[in-house]
C-alpha cells in the first residue's frame, strides 16, 4: 500500500507547531536551536535559601520536560527531511517498511515494531 505522505507531512506539521508553542512556555531557544529551561519567575531573594532551592529545582524540572519534547521535535524535523527525500516510512534499522498503524499512531517513528527495542541503536 502506497503512503499519504500529505496526511503524515500534516499531522507532523500540527505536531511540530504545538511542540514549538510548549516549549516556548518552558524555555528560550538558542542561537543553535537548542532549547534552555527558565524559570517562572526570577525574582529571588537570595537570602531565601528554601526558596533558591525550588527555584532551581523548577529549572530542572523545565530543562527535563524541554530535553523530551526537544527529542520528540528532532525526529519530527527528521520525518519531515524524509518525507522530501522519500525515505520516510522506512526502519532506519533495516530499511523495510514501518507498518501503517504504527505510522498512524506516531508519524516520527523511526523503526517497525519488530526492532523498537532496538531503537536506542539509532544516533538521536
Amino acid at each position: 500500500m502506497e503512503l499519504n505522505f500529505e496526511h503524515y507531512k500534516q499531522k507532523l506539521e500540527e505536531e511540530k507547531a504545538l511542540l514549538e508553542q510548549e516549549m516556548a512556555t518552558l524555555g528560550i531557544q538558542d542561537a543553535s536551536g537548542e532549547w534552555e529551561a527558565r524559570a517562572n519567575e526570577l525574582s529571588v531573594d537570595p537570602a531565601d535559601l528554601n526558596e533558591m532551592a525550588d527555584k532551581a529545582e523548577e529549572l530542572g524540572e523545565n530543562q527535563a520536560v524541554l530535553d523530551t519534547l526537544q527529542t520528540r521535535y528532532k525526529n519530527i524535523l527528521r520525518a519531515l527531511d524524509k518525507i522530501g527525500d522519500g525515505t520516510f516510512g522506512k526502519d532506519e534499522l533495516d530499511g523495510e517498511p514501518i507498518e501503517d498503524d504504527r505510522l498512524e499512531a506516531n508519524p516520527a517513528a523511526r523503526t517497525r515494531k519488530a526492532n523498537i527495542d532496538r531503537e536506542s541503536e539509532l544516533e538521536h
